[in-house]
């Protein structure tokens, strides 16, 4: 471990003590997870702490683990990925939750500690239905308000529910069950008469 990640996980022990759940260094970055009942607590110690002080959240994304390993990852599914930046230090931290629930996925929402957390949030709701406990405004933000389910998660078929289209003959939009035919795609090879040659 590089000298500032080390100085880093010191600073974290430190700080977080048994909140931290879990260390790992991959790609010359630190990632912590914390269970979620104590995920309010400490990413406000790793926003406060004058070792640390993580002024700025970078990115918010969800992660499904369904098929994760092919299909051999044990544990929670749903996670909450949280990308951090300390200006102060120049430093990057990266902190993992999981839901407690594969069929409810709820973590505490950060937006009250990091406003940049809102519209990331919002996707992460939209996308994987993971909820945010606490979310001052928590509604779909990328699919339309009719759409059925959430894309991102592992287990959404890759044609969809339902497809939007324009009627003209009822003059608005309308919903209706996907209709995909199977079709053959055959590559087609154009090439230049000169091709590769000088």
């Amino acid at each position: 471990m590089n000298p500032n990640l080390e100085s880093l996980s010191v600073s974290l022990l430190a700080a977080l003590g048994g909140k931290i759940v879990r260390q790992v260094v991959a790609l010359d970055e630190l990632t912590i997870d914390v269970s979620a009942s104590d995920l309010r607590d400490a990413m406000l110690a790793v926003r406060d702490n004058p070792g640390l002080r993580f002024e700025q959240l970078i990115d918010l994304c969800g992660i499904d683990y369904l098929t994760y390993a092919e299909g051999t990852h044990q544990g929670p599914r749903f996670a909450v990925v949280y990308h951090l930046l300390s200006v102060t230090k120049n430093r990057r931290l990266r902190v993992r939750v999981f839901a407690d629930s594969n069929e409810f996925p709820v973590v505490s929402s950060v937006v009250d500690i990091w406003p940049s957390a809102t519209w990331f949030e919002r996707e992460t709701f939209d996308l994987f239905g993971i909820m945010f406990d606490g979310h001052p405004d928590l509604r779909r933000i990328l699919t339309d308000y009719g759409f059925v389910g959430h894309p991102f998660r592992k287990d959404f078929p890759v044609s969809g529910h339902v497809e939007m289209r324009y009627d003209p003959d009822q003059r608005r939009v309308i919903y209706q069950t996907v209709t995909v035919e199977p079709r053959e795609i055959t590559p087609r090879i154009v090439r230049e008469s000169n091709y590769g040659e000088v």
